[in-house]
Formats: C-alpha cells, structure tokens, sequence
C-alpha cells in the first residue's frame, strides 16, 4: 500500500476525473450518462478508500461535487445521476439544507419528458436513504412514525405532482412516485388521504390513485380506509368526466397483489355498471388502459374461480363452505358470460369506431384469458393448464359458449369496417380464438365477395378483400378451395397445397388485371385496379404462418417477378405518357405537370373528347383520381410485396438452394430503381421504401458476396445519377432518388464500421461543394441541391441518426455556407439541412408544460466537446456579422449575412446556467453584444436569446452592469436598433440571474439604479414605441427588486402616456400598449384607475384593455373583477355598434369571462344578475340576437355573441326573447354548424339554460315549453361528434342536476357524458312527462323504422365514385339511443293514465305508426335468413343503416305492443300475433348475426313489462 494519497484535493488526477466526468456527462451518444454515472460512483468510493486510508475526516471532494451540482441549472440533465450516487455520501439532511429547491426543480424534471425518469430515480434514492437514516437513528421505529418523518419533506410535494394540471407530471407522480412511496413508507397512505377531499377538484383523482396504489403494493382491503367512505367516493371516481380520474379508479377496482383474489359481489356490480358507460370513448390510451384493467380484473375471476374448482374437486368441504363457493362460482362465470355477451351487441355496422374498437378490445381480453388457446408466439398470457376443467363447469351451465355461428357472422362483418383497425382485430380473434374453417355456406358467400371486392377502385375495399381472402385461406378445408377458385389452376403451375393454389389463382388474377390495363387503361382503373391483387398476395404468402418457399416453385416465382416487372413498367409509362412503350430508359422522373398532362390525354383518348376540354376545371375529375389512385398505390403495393418477398425467399432458403438467383434479384432491383426514379408521387416513393429497405437489408445480410453487391451497385448508380445533370423541374426535393440511397444505406448493418455510409457522405459533401455552372438554370434540379437534399434524408432518418454524427461539423459547415448560394434552391435545401441537423445533434427538443424552456438538454461547453470543429467556424460567422455592423461612423448599417440567424438559433437553443470552467466561450460575448445594433428585429431578440446561453452564471452581473452601463440619457443621441437590442439582452439575463430568490446583491442594486436612471425610456420622449415596450419589459423583470418609488414614478408616466392623444401611425405602438396595460394593471390600484377611463380611451387602448381580460388575467382580484364587469356592462350597446368586428368579438369575450366566473365559469353557480338597465338589456340582447339570426361576424364572433346574449337573458323575462334565443339554439346546435358555434352552445346551455331550468319549474306553460327544448337540445349535443361539445353538455345536465336536487355546494360535480344522457332523459320524464312536446322530443331520436326504402336504396346503390361522403355527425349512434329511449317510452305510456293529453297523443301516435311498424315486421320476415347465409344476408349485416333501422322498429314495436295492451287500442293489431312476431324475428336475427342492446333485447324478452 502506497504512503502517498491517489486522490489528493489539490491533486490534478482528482481534477482531470471530474473534468472528464463533467464533460462527458451531456454526451448525446447512447449509453455514455450510464457510463458517466457508474465512473461517477467508482471516483466517490475511491476517494473515500483514499480519505479513511489516511484518516482524513474533511471529505472537501463530497462538499466541492455537491456546491458543483447545487449550480448547475435545473435543466441540465448532467445535475441528477451525479446526486444519486453522491447521496449515501453526504446524506438527505445535508443536500436538502443545501439545496432547498429540490422539490421545485423535481417537479420541473418530472414535466419533462427527457428528465423524467432522472428525477424519477433521484427521489427514489432519496427516500430510501432518507429511510435507512431514520432507521439508523431510531430503535425499531413504528412504521406511521417513519411515515410522518417522510411527510415532513415530501407529502406537500407529492401531493402537489399528483393534482397538478399539467398531465406529464401528473402521470409521472401517479405512475412512478407514488408507487415507490408506498413501497418505502407503506403507512404515508394515512397523511396522504387525510389532505384529501374528494368534493375538490383535482383530489379526486390524487384520491383513487393512492388508495390504488395502497392495494396494489401493500395488499391492504381499500374499503377499510377513511371509515367506509372509500366505496362512495369510488362511485364518484368512476363516474367522473375526467378520463383520468375513471381510468384510475378503474386500476382501483381492478388491481389486486394476488390475481386469485376474486372480486367482491359489489366489485362486480360496479364493474357492470362502468364497462357500458365507456365503450365509447374518444382517447386510444384511455382504450388500451380500458383493455389492460377489464383483463386483470377477468384474470382475478378466472384463477379465483380456479381455485375453488380444484378446491371442490380434492377435500370435502361442509355445506357452508361449498354453498359458499357455488356462489362465488356463479357470480364469476355469470359476469364473464356478460362480459362477453356485451361486445357483440355494439359491433354491428353503424355504431361508432370508438364503441366498435372498445368492444373488440374487451372481446380480445374475455377470449384470451377464459378460453384454452394456446398461442405458441406468446411467452408470457397463455391459459392455465388446468383451464379445460373450469370451461368444462361453466358450458355444463349453459354459459361460456364463445364461438357459437351467430358471432362468428358479427365478426365476419366487421371485416368490411371502413376502418383499418376495426378489420384487423376482428380477423385476428377469428382466425386465433374460433373454429378451424368455416361452414360451406359462409364460404361460398364470403367467396363471392371477396371477388367483388377484389375488383372495386377505392383502396379501402381492396383491402378488405385482401384481408378477407387471408380470413378464407385459413379458415377454408382444402376441399372448398377448388369450388371457389373455379378449379382454373393447373397442378404443374403450383404445389398441391391450399395456399398454393390461391397464391396461383391470385397470380392469375393479377395477369388478368394487367391485361385489361395495358387494353384499357380507365376500365381497369374502374374494374380491375390491381392493388386489391397485390394486397391479397401479400396477405396470403407473406403473413404467418405461410412459408414462401413451400407455396412457390422457381416458374411461379419467375412469373410473378415478370409480371410485377411488366405492372410497374405499364403503370410508370402512363404517368409518363408513354403507355405503348415503356418508359424511357433515362433516370428522370416526370414533372407533376407532366403526369397530369399524360393523364389528362389518357382520359381524352378513351372518352374520345380533347385534352383542352379537360383544362378549364381546378379540381381533379373522378376519371382522373381513378387512374391516379390505380397507378400510385399498385406501384407502392409492388414495393411492399416485392421487398418483402425477397426477405422472406432468403431467409427461409438454404445457402446451397435459393428460390430467386441472381438474375431475379437483378431484375427486382431494377423495379425498385425504376420506380424510385420514374415516380415523383410521394405516396408511391414512400411505400416503396418500405420494401425496399428489407430487400437491401436482406442482400447485404446474405452470405453470398454476389448478393451482397446488388445493392451496393444501385447505391453506386444512384450517386451517379446524382452527380449528373438533371432535365426537369425542380419539385419534391429530387424525387425518390434520395430515398433510394437512404434505404440502402440504412439497410447497412449497424454493427460495423458503415463504410457504405461514409463513402457516400463523403462524394455527397464533394458534390454539393462543386461550384454551380455559370449558366445554372434556376427551374431546372441541379446535382448540388439533390446532394444537400440526400443529406438531409440522411440526417433525418432515426437508423442513420446516431451514425452521421461523426460527420455533423463537416455537414453543419456546409450547409451555413450555402446558405449564401445564389440559387434559391440550394439555400431552401441548405437550410432544411441545418434544420435536421440541429435536431440530431441537440437531442429531441424536451415537451412539458406551457412555457417550459425551449432549450435542449446540451450546453455549449459539451457542445463544443463533441463538435470541437464547429466552435471556430461559429465564432468566426458571429464576429463577421458583427463586424460588418459597425461602420465608419459607428453608426450600424445593413448588411446582410444568411448564416447569422441560423447560427443564433443554433446557440440559443443551448442550455443556459451551466458554468465554464474552462473560460473558452467568453470570446463568444462580444459579437453577442455588439449584435444588439442589427437592423434586423429577428437578428437582435435571437441575439439576447444566444447571450444568455452563451453567457456563464459567474458573468451574469458583469454583463448587465456592462448594458446598463451604455444605457442613454435623454439628451444623449443613440441607435434605435442599438437600444432596443440592448434593452432585450438586459431583460434576458435578468430573467434567468434573478430566477432564485435571494437577497439583492451590490451590482443588483447598480443595475437597478441605472435602470432607474433611465425612466424616460417609457415616455414620449423616446420615439419609438417598440424601445418603449422593450423598457417595460426590464421593468417588469425587476419589479419584485424595485422601490416602490419607481413604480409608482413609472406607473404615473405610462398612465399620462396611454391618455396622450396619437397622431399618425406608429410602429410597434400596439405592442407598447400591451405591456403597458400588462404593467399597469398588475397592480389593482392602477388597475381600477385605467379601468376607470375606459370610456374616455382611445379605441385601440379598449381594444388592448379588452384583451387583456380575455387572455385571463383580470380573475385573481374580486374588486377588481367586478369593476372591470360593470365598465365592460355600461359600455356593451357602444362596443356592440363598433365597426370592428375584432373588437366586438373581443369584448364580448373579454363580458362572458368576467361574468361567467373565471378560468372554470361552468364550475360555478350561474352568474348573478347585475344592475343593467332594462332598455340597455333589451337593446343588446336585440342586437346580439339579430346578428345570430342572421348570422353575420363568422363563426368566433357569433360563438362569442351566443354565450353574451345568454348572460343577458338572465335579466330579461320576455318570452319572445327566450323564444328566439332557444330558436338560436336548435340551428346552431345542428350538426352541419361549425364546432366552435356548437361549442357555444354548450355555454349557452350552462349559462342560461340552467337558469331557465331553475325558474319555476311548472309555475309557467311556455317556461315548460323551453325547458323541453332545452332538454332537447342537449340531448343533441350530448351525442354531438367533438368531444369538447358533449362535455359541454354534460356539464349542463350536471348543474341542471345539483340545481335541483339541491344541497348548497358551490362547486358541481361533473359527471360523465354517458351517465349524463339517461339522467337528461329522466329530467325529462319527471319534470315535462305531460307537456306537449315531451312525447315528440323522444320519439324524433329514434332511427326511422322503413325497412322496405332501405332495402330499396341498398339495391340501388354502387360503387359510385372513389371517396365516399362522411356524415355529418359519424358518432351519433342510432342504435345505443334506441336503448336510451325505450325505458322512458314506456314509462311514458305507464304515466299516460294520469293525463288525457299524454293518452291522446299515444293513441294518435299508435295510429299513425301501426301501418309502417307491420309493415316493417313483415319485410323482416321475409328477410328471415334460412339455415344458410346469403349473400343478401351479409350485405345487410354490413350496411350502416340496417342495425339501427332494426332498433328503431322494435322500439317503436315494443311501445306500441305495450299501448295496444293497456289503452283502447286493441282494434289496430292483435298484440298476442305481435308479440309473437317480435320473438321469433327477434330469435332467428340473433342466431344469425344481428345482436341487439340488452335494453331492447330485455323489453322484448319480456324482462322489461310490455
């Protein structure tokens, strides 16, 4: 052992460690922070082997990191791995009395997403440590004695993450804190909860996630907390508005630390009630969360259920115990027996994709954890062994039959859902979960239609019969494949096998399809469009569990590469207008001109017309969009099919014996060259990449060197082609020839040294430096520009990002260089370049919360480490620019330089804070300052950005003192340029030297002083109103430092200011007023004073005055409040007779937002009535109302004038008036309305409507009258598409609800929009049941009951044009409204005994709608499908209409069978026959496909009392 220490404190090895440690701790490369981290640690042990070998006590290196660590800025990620691992050093207590504003930097970290998992670990380490300390000081501690010690620091602190508005953190805190809380502290759950009110918004959800997360880790009953209270604020929980409030009392629910836990009887009946409450829900991760939680839950039943099975097959038990466990038993298979009734009644064609996607999702979760499929792909989710016996004891209780024929046909027509998502799911639990193959019928069927579908233009139904071909080969016996393949296939072409004969059937298919294109061009657009083939190829021989090379032999494999050859040729000659021969050899794609033109000729020959007749219309025509749609997705279809076709050849064959030889590879690769090159449609190219990236990746993976050349050999073609002169336009930046030497390049193994990679590179940057020729023609695409574009697809690709930094100087450089090129070209692609480039080399910039840092992660000293060429070039750029500034006069000129901005923009995205020990940035700060006089506005704020990257903590003071300092006074003469960029600089590094609050400091209070000094800044004496503005913005940074003195000083002048009358126009004089007003009115005393003159301002002044109230910030004061609402109410009539239309629709915002009640107006009580004139009132509210009737102002203004017009209507009580704003209401509340008026609706609906609601129930029939269209109205919007609108109406029928139901709390609890429609429809019944009109707003949202025009349309209808027309609203979903409806209907007809008016309306009703409801029963009868499906059948299980008609018939039949039962009705239809007629329809459409809602399907069991 040496007598000399290793690690001295003054020694230099120390300080070469840390330096390296510091400097590599921002390294961008992957892995090195882990690396940094585990160095960091092994230097702390050393150094404290070192310290107690030579029994130093001191330790300075533990106080020098931490002081080092405690300065670095929040936003370095260098700051955290570093503490963790000086943390059991130094120990909690001193890093937190050292550095108190831990919490608030965790809380920042946990808002970023790349800082997240850094502060993640830092508090996990903390709280660990902080445990073994108390552990360590006290014997045997109670654990509720550790937790209050732990709540001391951190419950406020966690507390805070989990309410927080801003999501990320939220999610953090609830997902990754709480959870290791409760693992170290298990009893915090106790202080946790006891801050929490449920009724408070936000606790809510703070709430189910502890309590959750109690359960989860500990295993504790969550019903025994807070007295018993937990089980009433879970039902709060989960019927909440909020996503994440219901998702998080759903994992409650849920999650349980043993999977056997069988869920309680009352667990169950919650789970029942929430399942159908949200299945249609906007949110994919609410969707996926949904999934995950429902599948814990049927697992916890599954392997309760098993246990008690094995438990009743061994010992005996006495008769409580098995009576006990038959119970258990029963409740658990009952409940997955629903569950997996549930999803079939919402998969028929017409209900939205958001309830259709939800059901498959839980379908899926049923079938994987209840049935016994083994999934051999699946390492971990496959049934227990013992599944069989509990399978066997549910189907012996007639439940548990998941794959009867009625389900499989449900699923069947899913598989033409107009959504890509909704087929695959359906295909996949077809062909994983049921019955091997399908019955003859369905085949035969499904055969025809995969036929047709295979031959329709529109691509979305070519993929449908794609897929659909795939769900016949596996699920057909090989027998059946002949009869639907007409047995055209000859056994020499392919093997014997099923596969192999529809792979040849599908070959012969795309000859076919090839045929009638080179003979016919537009017919085989319309008839035969190829892709449909293609997809369906790809399907059948690609996708598991196919294997090529025993479906293919070498002549079918060299047929289909001829004809993908022959397909790509003919397609690429018709966009080049050269369809008789193919296109020309030459590299060079068509201009888009050039297509449209060939095109265009192409339509003209076939319809005999002339191309000039075509001309004169903008919009593509449907012959047009056919043919281009058949061209550029059959080309990306041969990409995908051909790239993964060589993949799959290779590696399934053998080295010695290959399916494809090297003349077939050679030929492949010439498709992929040629429609790389020929083809500029992005659509084609992009598809195309796709395979070719595995086609490249493939060959250079193959051991055969002739393989391993093809690609290499294009890449050294496309570089060619590069380099060479181009003949055609330049558009969408070089074509497809970037993309092909991406793809070869990024098919390279990652492993090696890429020399590919860095040749090419290389002969790109060569080419892009050449000079441009002297003649260069600008509209033509030039090797330079190709090259910069192929750069930057190389920069941008995430494969290649990591691998093209070792050439990021050398890239950067350039592409500031050419930024100065005279070819617009080159410098549109230079700076697209310097764009990705810096994205690659900063890392991914952080998202957070509103008005986190722009800044990336890195700052400029490890910036410059790890791109030590770029600093030179740089600095050399910034001195030049500045340079060119001054002139001889030292006054500042104009010169432009095009590196300049970028370059800023480049450093002030560097993290700013981070001390430079080795002082090489100073020399950045002159040119920095001397920037401040640009001419160029952009120039001068990006410089003060730059200058507090650039600029050390330690300089911080020095440079404000330095600005300051050239301050002028009045009389001096100065630079407007100069000064308004000094002023930016001063409040940038004010902004971020002040960001702590610590006393002020000597040069503070200099700064300060001079800054005084110069107050006339802000008065008229300074001309310009933008310097003005720039003053006020320093001002504003130092307020909380400055003497009240000075405000009040500068307060006084901006007041004179704004009242000064202005002449003329004045630049940058609006941005004056708003700080300006910003400055005043955050203080209320010179707030009430300009507020006070509002009146007498100019209009601009009100304008600005207006805003300021809208963007928020008048709703922190209540005086205040209320004298902004009675100057914005006594100046309404003037401000609604301005011309403006900007400041009418500005000051009505700037009304509702006072008046309505702040941030969350619908959370509060209705607005009170103020004191408003009554002819001032009637006036505006006539204004207001005409300009909704006659829709005048755009859609902002009018939303703004709905939601004015109902605060208003409070303090009227003309019925007209109601009238006509409810009017107002139905129109604008129509789905063909904008959102944003339908939105106002919503407002309008809590606004005023509740009010209505509220004011004398049942005093006034007309008040009657408006409160069902109210209701109405509501329960439009309640199923309105945007997701915002139904909140909005949700909220009203929550506040509509507590209004009556009463209780006094302030704050409404906001229910879900699915809970807020059957409780609409219930306010409905008990308060309007016998008003006129009730009846009528029910039965008008039922879907129309003809079937006979439904059949008729269906027959009529045809593939009528490429794109089909949306409906207005595509989430209204007839069908589920039909089940809302029919309890109220017949609830109706209960209550009809107590009021002739209701009796009469039914039996006028009945009457009218016996004939078509018979009728309608009749035609169902004849569509009664036999014991063999039809293809008519299945037509009518895929259209949209036909489930929701069928639900409107049998509602409207289940009403009228209960009126011809009880009223004197019994003369229009015998209700025994009609009853009778309703079962057996009802019975044989649900054996064959049609599953209808539990709701209808109760009523017309009989469940329901007809």
């Amino acid at each position: 052992m040496t007598r000399v220490r290793l690690l001295p404190d003054d020694g230099s090895l120390q300080q070469q460690l840390v330096h390296i440690i510091w400097t590599n701790a921002e390294s961008p490369v992957e892995g090195m922070s882990e690396f940094v981290r585990g160095a960091f640690s092994l230097l702390l042990d050393i150094y404290k082997m070192d310290c107690e070998q030579f029994a130093d006590p001191k330790k300075t290196l533990y106080s020098t990191l931490l002081q080092h660590i405690t300065k670095l800025p929040w936003e370095a990620k260098a700051k955290y791995p570093p503490l963790c691992a000086l943390l059991p050093y130094v120990g909690t207590d001193m890093v937190l009395d050292q550095y108190a504003e831990i919490p608030s930097h965790l809380l920042k970290c946990l808002s970023t997403n790349h800082l997240s998992p850094y502060a993640t670990e830092l508090y996990k380490c903390f709280i660990q440590q902080q445990r073994r300390e108390l552990c360590d000081q006290c014997d045997s501690p109670t654990e509720l004695h550790l937790a209050n010690r732990w709540a001391k620091r951190w419950q406020s602190f966690l507390l805070e993450a989990l309410m927080s508005d801003v999501a990320l953190l939220q999610n953090n805190s609830s997902t990754q804190l709480l959870p290791c809380t409760l693992q170290v502290f298990p009893s915090a759950v106790e202080p946790l909860l006891v801050s929490l009110d449920p009724v408070t918004p936000g606790h809510l959800h703070a709430w189910a996630c502890i309590v959750s997360s109690h359960r989860a880790t500990t295993g504790g009953s969550p019903w025994a907390l807070q007295g018993g209270s937990a089980l009433h604020t879970l039902q709060l929980a989960l019927g909440s508005a909020e996503d994440k409030v219901r998702l998080a009392a759903l994992n409650l629910l849920c999650c349980s630390q043993k999977t056997k836990d069988t869920p309680s009887p009352e667990e169950l009946s919650l789970m029942k009630t929430f399942i159908p409450q949200n299945l249609n829900c906007d949110s994919s991760p609410f969707r996926q969360h949904f999934q995950a939680g429902v599948k814990r839950f049927v697992v916890r039943i599954r392997d309760g259920c098993l246990a008690h099975v094995k438990a009743q097959k061994g010992k005996k038990k006495d008769g409580a115990d098995s009576e006990r466990a038959d119970v258990i038993l029963d409740q658990g298979i009952g409940f997955v027996e629903w569950l997996n009734q549930l999803p079939y009644c919402y998969l028929a064609s017409g209900h939205s994709f958001q309830r259709k996607k939800t059901a498959l999702l839980l379908l899926a979760a049923v079938l994987e954890t209840c049935t016994d499929t083994w999934s051999p792909e699946r390492k971990k989710g496959q049934p227990p062994a013992n599944m069989g016996s509990l399978i066997n004891y549910a189907r012996q209780r007639g439940q548990w039959n998941f794959f009867c024929r009625t389900k499989q046909l449900l699923l069947l027509s899913c598989l033409e859902d107009s959504t890509n998502e909704i087929r695959e799911l359906s295909a996949g639990l077809l062909l994983r979960f049921f019955p091997p193959s399908f019955s003859d019928d369905i085949a035969a069927v499904l055969v025809r239609r995969t036929k047709q579908l295979l031959c329709r233009p529109r691509v979305q139904e070519g993929q449908m019969g794609a897929l659909m071909i795939k769900v016949l080969l596996q699920k057909s016996h090989d027998q059946s494949v002949d009869l639907w393949l007409n047995s055209n296939i000859t056994d020499s072409k392919v093997n014997n096998s099923k596969t192999s004969c529809v792979v040849g059937f599908l070959v012969t298919e795309l000859q076919e399809h090839y045929t009638t294109a080179k003979n016919d061009m537009m017919l085989a657009a319309r008839t035969k469009p190829i892709h449909s083939v293609l997809s369906a190829l790809q399907r059948c021989l690609l996708e598991p569990p196919s294997r090529v090379c025993d479906i293919l032999d070498r002549s079918l494999a060299t047929e289909l590469l001829g004809l993908l050859e022959n397909i790509s040729l003919l397609l690429l000659g018709v966009l080049c207008g050269a369809q008789e021969t193919p296109a020309e050899e030459k590299d060079v794609p068509p201009s888009f001109s050039d297509m449209g033109n060939a095109i265009s000729s192409l339509i003209a020959q076939t319809c005999g017309g002339s191309q000039g007749d075509m001309e004169e219309c903008v919009l593509l025509s449907e012959e047009h969009s056919l043919v281009l749609t058949c061209c550029w997705v059959s080309l990306k279809e041969i990409g995908i099919f051909l790239g993964s076709l060589v993949e799959k050849v290779l590696a399934e064959s053998k080295p010695t014996k290959c399916l494809l030889r090297i003349e077939e590879l050679t030929r492949s690769s010439k498709i992929f060259k040629d429609i790389l090159l020929k083809c500029r449609h992005w659509g084609a190219v992009e598809g195309c990449c796709v395979g070719f990236i595995k086609f490249c990746a493939s060959l250079l993976s193959s051991s055969d060197p002739e393989f391993r050349e093809i690609p290499t050999l294009m890449l050294k073609q496309g570089l060619q082609v590069l380099q060479s002169p181009r003949s055609t336009s330049v558009t969408r930046r070089a074509a497809g020839l970037p993309m092909l030497i991406l793809c070869v390049l990024s098919a390279e193994e990652a492993s090696k040294a890429r020399p590919l990679l860095a040749s090419s590179i290389h002969t790109l940057l060569e080419t892009a430096r050449t000079p441009l020729a002297p003649r260069w023609d600008q509209t033509l695409d030039l090797p330079q520009v190709c090259a910069v574009h192929t750069l930057e697809a190389l920069v941008r690709n995430s494969g290649l990002g990591v691998a093209v930094l070792q050439f990021a100087s050398a890239v950067t450089i350039l592409s500031l260089t050419l930024l100065s090129s005279p070819c617009w070209a080159m410098r549109n692609a230079a700076l697209q370049l310097y764009s990705s480039l810096c994205s690659r080399m900063l890392g991914q910039r952080p998202s957070g919360e509103e008005g986190s840092p722009a800044q990336h992660g890195m700052s400029p000293a490890a910036f410059f480490f790890h791109y030590a060429a770029l600093q030179p070039f740089l600095l050399g750029e910034l001195q030049g620019a500045a340079q060119d500034l001054q002139g001889p006069s030292a006054e500042a000129r104009l010169h432009l330089q095009p590196s300049l901005y970028p370059v800023l923009t480049l450093l002030a995205q560097l993290q700013p804070g981070v001390p430079d020990s080795t002082g090489s940035l100073s020399h950045f700060l002159t040119p920095l300052l001397q920037l401040a006089a640009s001419p160029i506005y952009s120039v001068r704020t990006m410089a003060s950005k730059a200058l507090v990257a650039m600029t050390p903590p330690s300089e911080y003071m020095n440079i404000l003192i330095r600005l300051t300092a050239d301050l002028p006074n009045a009389r001096e003469r100065c630079s407007h340029n100069r000064l308004h960029g000094q002023l930016l600089q001063i409040k940038a590094v004010v902004h971020r030297a002040l960001c702590s609050d610590s006393a002020p400091s000597a040069d503070l209070c200099e700064v300060l002083s001079r800054v005084d000094a110069s107050l006339w800044l802000a008065t008229g004496a300074q001309r310009c109103p933008l310097v003005s503005a720039a003053y006020l913005g320093v001002a504003e940074s130092l307020r909380k430092r400055s003497c009240e003195a000075y405000l009040n000083k500068l307060s006084d002048l901006l007041m004179y200011e704004l009242q000064t009358p202005q002449h003329g126009l004045q630049i940058g004089l609006s941005t004056f007023h708003q700080r300006a007003v910003q400055f005043l009115c955050a203080d209320v005393r010179w707030a009430r004073q300009i507020w006070d003159n509002f009146s007498r301002s100019s209009s601009d002044l009100r304008l600005t005055l207006v805003t300021w109230v809208v963007d928020g910030r008048s709703l922190q004061e209540t005086s205040l409040k209320e004298l902004i609402q009675r100057v914005l109410q006594a100046n309404l009539r003037e401000a609604l007779l301005s011309c403006c239309v900007e400041y009418r629709s500005t000051y009505l915002a700037a009304l509702v937002r006072v008046m309505a009640g702040g941030e969350s107006p619908l959370l509060q009580d209705p607005p009170q009535s103020a004191s408003l004139e009554e002819p001032v009132v009637r006036d505006c509210l006539e204004m207001l109302l005409s300009d909704l009737e006659s829709q005048s102002g755009g859609p902002e203004f009018l939303s703004h004038a709905l939601q004015a017009a109902s605060l208003l209507l409070s303090h009227s009580d003309d019925m007209s008036v109601i009238q006509r704003w409810c009017t107002i209401l139905e129109h604008q509340g129509s789905p063909e309305s904008p959102e944003e008026l339908r939105l106002a609706c919503g407002e309008a609906l809590c606004l005023a409507g509740v009010l209505l609601m509220r004011r004398g129930l049942s005093a006034h029939s007309t008040l009657a009258d408006f409160r069902i269209r109210l209701i109405n109205t509501g329960l439009y919007l309640l199923q309105d598409q945007s997701q915002q609108v139904r909140i909005k109406a949700a909220c009203f029928t929550s506040m509509v609800h507590q209004a009556i139901r009463g209780g006094g709390q302030r704050s409404v609890y906001l229910m879900q929009v699915n809970q807020a429609m059957p409780l609409l429809l219930d306010l409905l019944l008990v308060e309007c049941w016998d008003t006129s009109g009730t009846l009528e707003v029910l039965l008008c949202h039922l879907p129309p009951p003809d079937l006979r025009s439904l059949l008729r349309d269906a027959s009529e209808t045809g593939c009528a044009s490429l794109y089909e027309q949306d409906e207005a609203n595509v989430f209204a979903e007839p069908s589920v409204m039909s089940a809302h409806l029919l309890p109220n209907l017949l609830q109706m007809e209960e209550k009809s005994h107590k009021s002739s008016h209701l009796a009469q309306s039914l039996i006028v009703w009945a009457k009218k709608s016996t004939p078509q409801v018979l009728d309608s029963l009749a035609v169902c009868k004849e569509l009664l499908p036999g014991e063999v499906l039809t293809p008519v059948w299945l037509a009518l299980l895929m259209d949209p209409r036909f489930h929701s008609t069928l639900c409107g018939l049998f509602t409207r039949a289940a009403l009228l069978l209960r009126l011809v039962k009880t009223s004197d009705t019994h003369a229009l239809c015998d209700p025994i026959a009609l009853h009778k007629n309703m079962l057996d329809t009802f019975r044989v459409f649900g054996q064959n496909g049609v599953h209808f809602p539990p709701a209808l399907t109760a009523a017309v069991a009989g469940d329901l009392p007809l």
